[in-house]
């Protein structure tokens, strides 16, 4: 049984590494985890066969991002993103009355409940949204399927539409910073063992706890005097292929059929919240000293480390885009579900209280 389990782990391996190589050799964005993302998702489709792709590994590519973006804080990026607090929480409000506004809209032409429909269209995390909607009695089947569909809409229009229209930008100066931190002897990499208990202990704690937990930890390391090694680039490359195989193995083609007609749909409610979140994007550029790329990305409604590592690639600040990004999935998590839940029951409780 061990020997076989190790056997699926290298077919897994094998299949996301050529996938990886292949968007690198093509010079698409994000090549490691669009790569390996797409050729798992194909090769379990076709195959009809279930990829192992243990939790660990998925955990571990995620320490490592964690632990990698971390090192871009300095003192002055926590001096640097105070001023965007206020107009960041704005749009973010907004754009997440967009969402609940185009979820509720959509259910006058198709047989979808507004509860269901709604989170589908809440950039929040998947569990995190779909856990809130069986709360208020949704179809969690459907948030699982329709919030599916948004992370890929997510994962192959932003970052594709950000290196080719924004790719000009150069991101050396951040290649530097990073690159500035101490290389070290194989003792100063002891210092990691902090962020990686850090990240475990809050996995199950906090929305994304497993890289918040890492980044956040190694962030503070790095503004003290503390001299942290840097992380080599083939450990930064596994990590991102480790995640994508982990996401790929996710996304099911039965589960896109289950959705049906609706799927394109939502695929389109998804590309509506996404042209919206640029709109905001450009005015947080208007009214802050913000560039395009990290004001775009900071709003996007993508996963967190899919929204950094495409700042990293494209220019942006990963730092203000991490801690931006943090700021979204918190007020989503934690204002969100209370607040549709106050929503959608308001009615009931009107009626109960005459």
């Amino acid at each position: 049984m061990k020997n076989n389990r190790i056997l699926e782990i290298m077919e897994s391996s094998c299949i996301a590494l050529v996938g990886g190589y292949l968007f690198y050799i093509l010079n698409t964005p994000l090549p490691w985890v669009l790569g390996s993302l797409t050729f798992v998702m194909l090769w379990q489709g076709f195959t009809k066969r279930k990829l192992y792709i243990p939790d660990s590994i998925r955990n571990g590519g995620f320490i490592v991002l964690g632990i990698y973006f971390g090192m871009y804080f300095t003192k002055e990026t926590f001096q640097t993103v105070l001023p965007f607090l206020i107009p960041y929480i704005i749009a973010t409000v907004l754009l997440i009355i967009a969402c609940i506004l185009l979820g509720t809209y959509v259910t006058k032409w198709i047989h979808v409940d507004k509860v269901t429909s709604v989170f589908s269209c809440i950039p929040g995390g998947l569990s995190e949204m779909t856990i809130a909607s069986e709360a208020l009695g949704a179809k969690a089947s459907l948030v699982v399927i329709f919030q599916t569909v948004r992370l890929i809409t997510v994962l192959f229009t932003i970052p594709p539409f950000m290196t080719y229209v924004l790719g000009g930008a150069s991101n050396n100066g951040f290649n530097i910073m990073v690159g500035s931190t101490v290389t070290g002897s194989g003792w100063s990499y002891l210092w990691f063992i902090i962020p990686v208990v850090a990240a475990i202990s809050l996995r199950d704690k906090i929305p994304a706890g497993i890289i918040i937990g890492a980044l956040g930890v190694t962030a503070m390391m790095n503004v003290s005097p503390i001299e942290l090694a840097s992380v080599p680039t083939e450990v930064m490359s596994a990590a991102q292929v480790a995640v994508g195989a982990s996401l790929g193995k996710n996304i099911l083609f039965r589960d896109l059929k289950f959705g049906g007609k609706y799927t394109f749909i939502y695929f389109g409610l998804s590309v509506t919240i996404i042209t919206i979140s640029f709109g905001l994007g450009l005015l947080l550029v208007r009214f802050t000293s913000l560039d395009y790329a990290t004001a775009l990305l900071g709003i996007s409604p993508g996963g967190f480390f899919e929204m950094v590592l495409t700042a990293y690639n494209v220019g942006g600040d990963p730092a203000i885009v991490s801690a931006l990004q943090l700021v979204r999935i918190l007020l989503i998590v934690l204002l969100v579900p209370v607040s549709l839940k106050w929503w959608f029951t308001r009615k009931e409780n009107r009626v109960s209280s005459s």
